[in-house]
């Protein structure tokens, strides 16, 4: 499991889940805190992460494009 942190969540989540043994990256890390959601939704599909955040809209994006990824959970 990756697990992708957005933006509304703090970085220090990372420690939580390094200790876990889960590999995981903050979005501030890796891309541009200013892109939208989207774009966001994009890499983590791409990339084979799941996104971990407290935004409602991630399951809109979801269910908008008909994705079957990436996996979404909320904070």
């Amino acid at each position: 499991m990756k697990i992708l942190i957005d933006m509304n969540l703090t970085p220090q989540w990372g420690e939580y889940f390094s200790k876990a043994g889960i590999e995981s990256v903050h979005w501030s890390d890796i891309g541009d805190p200013a892109v939208p959601d989207r774009d966001l939704f994009q890499w983590a599909k791409d990339n084979g992460f799941i996104v971990f955040t407290h935004d409602l809209d991630f399951g809109a994006i979801l269910a908008a494009t008909k994705a079957d990824s990436p996996s979404l959970r909320y904070l």
